[in-house]
């Protein structure tokens, strides 16, 4: 088993939902001795963002590229192979303003290509990122799980479906910002969530 860790916190310390993917790695690795694990930290290594240059070179039929657009389009590349490469993603996913971290959502943009990760066809729209496994560790400092406060869980679901991930599991940390009871239960409930996923 290879699995991918994607950490998106803009913390490069102390962030709770690298705790919590820290945790959902470790726990796959002792189910499955012997797999390896990649990490990717999004605040160490920030990608950039889909902007107009991004564009341009994305467009620009590659014979046709200029170095500078080659090399951006690389970069890009250099993702979709990460994933493509590995059979477990397990994204650390804080919620910043309701919403992903800009480095989620710059990771997301980076893998989601038209022809290579995902296709329209005459049936609609076609993931092409499948058989893999997906945890989505989610660490809230309020409690917004099942409300109409909670973007990121249809987000998550809808892109990772569009893309062919459809085998997700998620676990929630939630009232982290609430005090230290709140934290001990948001944590507990965590804990409940991932011996679920894991089966």
């Amino acid at each position: 088993m290879k699995i991918l860790q994607i950490n998106s916190s803009a913390r490069v310390e102390g962030a709770n939902s690298t705790r919590l993917a820290n945790t959902v790695t470790a726990r796959l690795q002792a189910k499955n001795p012997g797999a390896s694990v990649t990490v990717r930290d999004l605040a160490v290594t920030p990608h950039p963002v889909l902007d107009a240059a991004a564009l341009g070179a994305l467009f620009t039929p590659a014979d046709q590229r200029t170095p500078e657009q080659a090399a951006r389009v690389a970069l890009d590349d250099a993702l979709i192979a990460e994933v493509q490469a590995h059979d477990v993603i397990v994204l650390g996913v804080p919620m910043y303003n309701f919403g992903v971290p800009v480095q989620l959502k710059t990771w997301l943009d980076a893998i989601a290509r038209a022809g290579v990760t995902f296709r329209y066809t005459a049936n609609g729209p076609e993931g092409l990122i499948q058989g893999k496994k997906v945890y989505v560790a989610f660490a809230r400092g309020g409690i917004y799980r099942g409300t109409p406060a909670d973007s990121q869980t249809p987000y998550i679901q809808t892109i990772l479906g569009f893309l062919g991930m459809t085998d997700v599991k998620y676990i929630y940390a939630e009232g982290l910002a609430m005090g230290p009871e709140a934290v001990d239960k948001g944590f507990t409930q965590a804990e409940d969530d991932l011996l679920a996923a894991l089966g």
